[in-house]
């Protein structure tokens, strides 16, 4: 209550209801089980589709989790795809990870990489190791490319530390232009700055090669011999760069050949030449740089020896703002009148995700000063959530005893790209991880690790593990399914599969060794087609998959279309091409008294869930809908009474509490989910002295007593139907 102390009006804003109890979600639904790749032992995220699904765990390829064709299986990824079909929404999925041993005995941890020692002067043998993210196989020969994006600029004030520019001069190749125009025919050049040195055998003026024979004493105009190489005499501008050659072939050239040695080393080595008028792009040099390996182009043709060798670009001067505010190459600063040909270098990283569609990181910076520094960007781990999901690979930078390192712009650079061909070139370094493994056959053990993971989610209601029921250890996985669910508080059901292959004796068997209200096995498995099958392939054209998320699927729908106080069976199973076995009427006589849920086809009507119990053998809760119904309002009650704790314990807040939960559940009865002709034969609400002792009270417990009429579905429709005369009439 406020404090009224200077004369006035006050108005106050105050309740006359009691707060109102809002149902919680019935339909989210938790999975765990082995991936092709993904998170492991992270808190899960929510998944809202296949494509979600596919994006963070990969697509439906088999796992190499044993030799046998049926553990080899992706069961989660079909049942992904069943759940959805089938009307799921909301879905986490735990991945289920078990890493195997090398020959030494030491713990294979799974995960494919790739390296490439730095070069830099620096101690400690830093490498760039490009890893998978998560463990798998799925990474193995998976191809990771970073290319050089140069993107020219004026403009370098509002350019982020660490960021590397590269000014290209007209090259020291080149020995000034054109005085005037050169005409096709014209049998002498002139250039603007005299000749230094000896007279060069050739000089090169746009893609016109020029075979000189004589300088006269100016040094300036040059006699020539047009179109020599191969190339064509034409006219060209005043203006045009004369460029030299930077080097002779040692030796002829075939048109096969990848490789070419020069006869001197050349001043620098170029990304890109020209012999003749083939243009190549060079990828590679020895380390004497006279031996370059090119890239040949669609005009490859022979060449001879002595043939001069030409390339339009110089040696390009890099500069970069690391450690100040400037830019500098080495001591030497950039000039305040910025060269005409300048470029912001940056890195782009190109990779497939774990669908295999491609993700492309670009605008990724060299130094570890640069705020989109590649090695924070795709680091481990990375900044972003999105690119900790669905990234599938990380570069680090490490010393060989696995300290981090910081590397320079130019470390990187050299590292990756030791021939750089300017900003039309092709610039790629290529990365092929390997290594990668999905480990070994689970556990229950793995499985309650993953489980576990579910316990801070309270929206989940559903929980299966799809393809558990194939391993060893399948029976220990239901009881670990049964554990997980029966906690206080959990508020879930869980879902449970028979191994494949079973006959009905042997469904009895694992219903024997369950009782519980908390959990539905259903039989038999779902034949579906297999997503990888092709014409002609040896793959099988059908498989069978576990009923496990088809019948979460089939839960979360019958709660949209119906609500969760029905049972979720007499539903049609989406995406079912036949069962396993067909189980007969005089079967299901024997398997449904045990609660055991059978999948069954009916003519005209398809194929159906037939099947609505627990595996309990309480009478109480029998039935999947009472079961799931209690959980929905427990929880729901849970949820919306919080605000009651911390109270003063007395009959306003008893009322209040009794109103409150009388509201929530004469709205349940309005919609038809309670059993009754009216509310009092419905349900019943008492929070008086009647429910708590003084104990309760002095002890700070408040009692409310709840009482509240199911609907039990209608398991056998029985119609007697017999003989009896008409009576006569006149």
């Amino acid at each position: 209550m406020g404090e009224y102390l200077a004369p006035g009006v006050y108005v106050e804003e105050t309740s006359f209801r009691a707060p109102s109890i809002e149902g919680v979600g019935t339909t989210t639904t938790g999975f765990a089980g082995p991936t092709l790749t993904g998170p492991i032992g992270q808190t899960p995220q929510l998944l809202t589709s296949f494509g979600d699904f596919a994006n963070v765990y990969g697509g439906y390829d088999d796992l190499a989790l044993s030799s046998t064709d049926v553990k080899k299986r992706n069961y989660m990824a079909m049942s992904v795809k069943a759940f959805f079909d089938n009307g799921g929404s909301m879905l986490y999925v735990s991945r289920v990870y078990t890493a195997g041993q090398n020959k030494d005995g030491s713990t294979n941890p799974g995960v494919a990489s790739a390296s490439q020692a730095l070069v830099t002067t620096q101690p400690g043998n830093p490498a760039l190791n490009v890893v998978a993210r998560f463990p798998g196989a799925l990474a193995n020969t998976q191809k990771v490319s970073v290319s050089m994006r140069a993107a020219k600029t004026q403009n370098v004030n509002n350019l982020p530390s660490g960021s590397l520019l590269a000014a290209l001069a007209a090259g020291p190749a080149s020995v000034g232009t054109l005085a005037a125009v050169a005409n096709a025919g014209d049998p002498t050049i002139t250039i603007t700055s005299a000749l230094t040195g000896s007279t060069p055998a050739s000089v090169m003026v746009d893609s016109e090669i020029m075979t000189v024979s004589s300088v006269d004493a100016t040094k300036t105009q040059l006699t020539v011999a047009r179109g020599a190489a191969g190339t064509t005499a034409t006219t060209h501008k005043a203006g045009a760069p004369v460029l030299l050659p930077i080097a002779a072939l040692s030796a002829d050239m075939a048109v096969t050949d990848t490789q070419f040695k020069l006869a001197a080393a050349p001043p620098f080595v170029p990304g890109t030449v020209l012999v003749g008028n083939e243009q190549m792009s060079v990828t590679g040099t020895d380390s004497t740089n006279t031996q370059l390996t090119v890239t040949r182009g669609g005009n490859a043709t022979t060449h001879s020896k002595a043939d001069s060798v030409f390339t339009t670009m110089a040696a390009p001067t890099f500069y970069v703002n690391e450690s100040s505010n400037s830019f500098k190459s080495g001591a030497t600063a950039l000039p305040s009148s910025l060269p005409p040909n300048l470029y912001v270098l940056t890195l782009r990283v190109s990779a497939n995700g774990a669908s295999g569609a491609p993700m492309v990181n670009d605008g990724l910076g060299l130094s570890s000063a640069h705020p989109n520094f590649i090695g924070d960007v795709m680091g481990d781990p990375p900044p972003r959530q999105i690119d900790a999901l669905q990234n599938q690979v990380a570069f680090e930078f490490q010393t060989k005893a696995g300290a981090a390192y910081s590397p320079t712009a130019m470390e990187v650079l050299n590292t990756l790209f030791p021939v750089w061909g300017g900003p039309t070139a092709t610039a790629n370094a290529s990365f092929t991880l390997n290594g990668g493994s999905d480990g070994v056959e689970p556990t229950s053990t793995d499985y309650d690790n993953a489980l576990k993971l579910f316990e801070g989610l309270e929206d989940i209601a559903i929980v299966a593990a799809p393809g558990s029921s194939v391993f060893d250890a399948h029976q220990a996985i239901l009881n670990s399914l049964i554990t997980h669910v029966s906690r206080e508080r959990a508020y879930r059901i869980a879902v449970l599969d028979a191994p494949p292959g079973q006959i009905a004796s042997s469904d009895e068997d694992v219903r024997a060794h369950i009782d519980s209200s908390y959990a539905a096995l259903y039989v038999p498995g779902i034949i579906v087609p297999n997503p990888l099958y092709t014409t002609g392939s040896s793959l099988p054209a059908q498989i069978t998959v576990p009923p496990s998320g088809f019948i979460a699927g089939i839960y979360a729908r019958n709660d949209e279309q119906n609500s969760v106080a029905k049972a979720p069976a007499n539903e049609v199973v989406l995406g079912a091409m036949d069962f396993e076995r067909n189980i007969t009427f005089a079967e299901q006589a024997v398997l449904n008294p045990l609660g055991i849920n059978c999948l069954r086809y009916f003519p005209d009507r398809g194929y159906r869930v037939w099947g609505a119990r627990t595996a309990t053998s309480d009478s109480e809760f029998m039935y999947v809908n009472v079961r799931r119904y209690m959980i929905y309002l427990e929880h729901s009650i849970d949820n919306g009474s919080q605000w009651a704790v911390f109270e003063n314990n007395g009959p306003a807040l008893w009322a209040r509490v009794k109103d409150s939960i009388d509201s929530f559940l004469r709205n349940e009865f309005a919609e038809g989910r309670l059993l009754g002709n009216s509310p009092s034969d419905a349900y019943f609400v008492r929070c008086d002295r009647t429910t708590m002792t003084q104990n309760d009270l002095d002890n700070g417990r408040l009692v409310c007593l709840i009482g509240v009429a199911l609907l039990k579905p209608a398991e056998f429709v029985i119609f007697r139907i017999g003989q009896f005369t008409a009576d006569a009439r006149s």
